[in-house]
């Protein structure tokens, strides 16, 4: 696929970002996409490696590398090349329902397992998948496509994110009614208020719904299921439910002084600042608000480094993000090959703001917080910290406290980001669905069907916190199983 030397004749090049001091004044996006004809070039350097590491989306030592959805990346690689755009979307929108979401926010798991990669700059994937369905949105290929026919079974999806998204587009496309019911104000979960506007801006998301809707789905806001609207009235009004909620209960911190006025759940804090910026015209931000003051971030994930950028937005005057992990090492190392995952350390957007403002590196690695100290009117004045060290203790390796390493740093308002503990217990339990000992719906293995006849699960309230890519893949097989259990047969391709 592509020009059959083009690996050997140009060099990766990405689209370029606008550099941190100006990105920061404002919440857009900042990547600049690349000319069509560079493109074009960048999509050549696919070699034709025979066995496409790319799509595989297999599991290798823990972690996923290859794309989850087998996403045809060879073909549509080659057909960018030639410049048969049109051909290339066709191939593109079979495998993922939201290009335009992956293109942004994946962390091109495919560009892993490049076969470039192993010696070289892996093939810019993920911008090409970008490239393509922007210039579709462009043309009208992209265009609402509503069912024929309809087949009379009426479906209800509780969640409204990734997974919930792409299970209504495939059930509604079969021809089924779909009804998507959300809790908050507007319709996209985690793509509408998880993730901040400068890394997925929010009128994507509100024109894929568009379309969405055009093609029949109905979206009902504002529906909390399980609290202002009854499991039973899901169950005698559809035929089948799919409960795709996420997994949005946050992990806590257990520490003296845990009720201080300025510690914040980073979920919260992220949606809350999008909401206000989306209420408001991009004219505020949340009422939680980083302005001028110290800030510490617990959590060295994606959602710690979002908080990173949205508090250097808001005019920080420090950022602190701790990490229990130890560094990751630069390079990677003799146990962790191609195609694996690569655990080496990786400096994303806030990160680089950070070094930008501030002048440092914001991460302290191998260290939690001891103690959150108030001031006299109980609001947060400091966290103590304290160093942590890997020991063995019954075979396991443990972390442990370092005697003497507590360090004071100043903190007005401090960030949870230390990951998700599974799925609200009150959805799960207004359908009586079993979960698993790590809080998630349960099923039987590769299987969507829940305990509860009728009801259906997919995406992080059935795996647990996990990517965008993933919640699609699980959102589309999961419609094929709602199908299949429908109809008694089905037609659906999820790959």
């Amino acid at each position: 696929m592509g020009k059959p030397t083009g690996f050997l004749e140009y060099e990766r090049k990405s689209a370029p970002a606008v550099p941190p001091e100006k990105r920061i004044c404002n919440w857009q996006e900042f990547h600049q996409p690349l000319p069509e004809k560079e493109r074009r070039i960048q999509a050549s350097r696919c070699m034709e490696c025979g066995v496409p590491f790319c799509q595989a989306g297999v599991d290798l030592m823990g972690r996923t590398t290859g794309c989850p959805l087998h996403n045809l990346i060879p073909e549509w690689n080659d057909l960018v090349y030639r410049g048969n755009w049109k051909e290339a979307w066709h191939r593109l929108k079979k495998t993922n329902s939201f290009p335009e979401f992956t293109g942004r926010v994946c962390p091109a798991l495919c560009e892993v397992a490049c076969t470039c990669h192993l010696n070289g700059a892996p093939v810019g994937g993920k911008e090409t998948e970008l490239a393509i369905v922007e210039k579709a949105y462009q043309e009208g290929w992209a265009a609402a496509e509503p069912p024929t026919a309809r087949t009379g079974k009426k479906i209800a999806i509780v969640g409204s994110g990734p997974s919930g998204l792409s299970a209504a587009d495939l059930l509604n496309r079969r021809g089924h009614s779909v009804t998507v019911y959300e809790r908050f104000d507007r319709p996209g979960g985690l793509l509408m208020y998880g993730i901040p506007n400068m890394k997925l801006e929010k009128r994507f998301v509100e024109r894929k719904l568009r379309v969405m809707e055009e093609e029949g789905i109905s979206f009902i806001t504002g529906a909390d299921v399980g609290r202002n609207v009854e499991a039973g009235e899901l169950l005698s009004t559809y035929d089948r439910v799919l409960l795709s909620c996420g997994a949005s209960r946050p992990r806590d911190l257990n520490a003296p002084g845990r009720d201080a006025e300025g510690i914040c759940f980073a979920v919260d804090f992220l949606r809350g600042n999008t909401k206000a910026l989306l209420d408001s015209d991009w004219k505020q931000t949340g009422s939680v608000n980083a302005k001028g003051k110290h800030v510490v971030i617990v959590g060295g994930g994606d959602t710690g480094n979002d908080c990173l950028g949205t508090c250097i937005r808001h005019g920080a005057v420090s950022v602190v993000q701790i990490e229990m992990m130890p560094k990751p090492p630069e390079a990677r190392t003799d146990d962790n090959p191609w195609p694996e995952w690569p655990n080496v350390l990786k400096t994303d957007y806030g990160q680089e703001e950070a070094i930008a403002v501030y002048g440092s590196d914001p991460r302290i690695y191998e260290t939690t917080v001891k103690e959150f100290i108030k001031d006299s009117r109980g609001a947060l004045a400091a966290v103590k910290t304290v160093k942590l060290a890997w020991e063995v203790e019954n075979g396991r390796r443990v972390m442990k406290e370092i005697p003497g390493s507590e360090q004071e740093l100043p903190c007005e308002l401090l960030l949870i980001a230390a990951g998700f503990i599974g799925a609200e217990d009150y959805v799960a339990d207004a359908f009586s669905v079993q979960r698993d000992n790590r809080g998630n719906v349960q099923t039987p293995d590769g299987e969507f069907l829940t305990s509860v006849p009728g009801v259906f699960c997919a995406g992080d309230m059935h795996t647990g916190q996990s990517l965008v890519v993933k919640a699609i893949r699980q959102g589309r097989e999961a419609a094929r199983a709602i199908d299949y259990d429908l109809m008694g047969y089905t037609n659906l391709i999820v790959q």
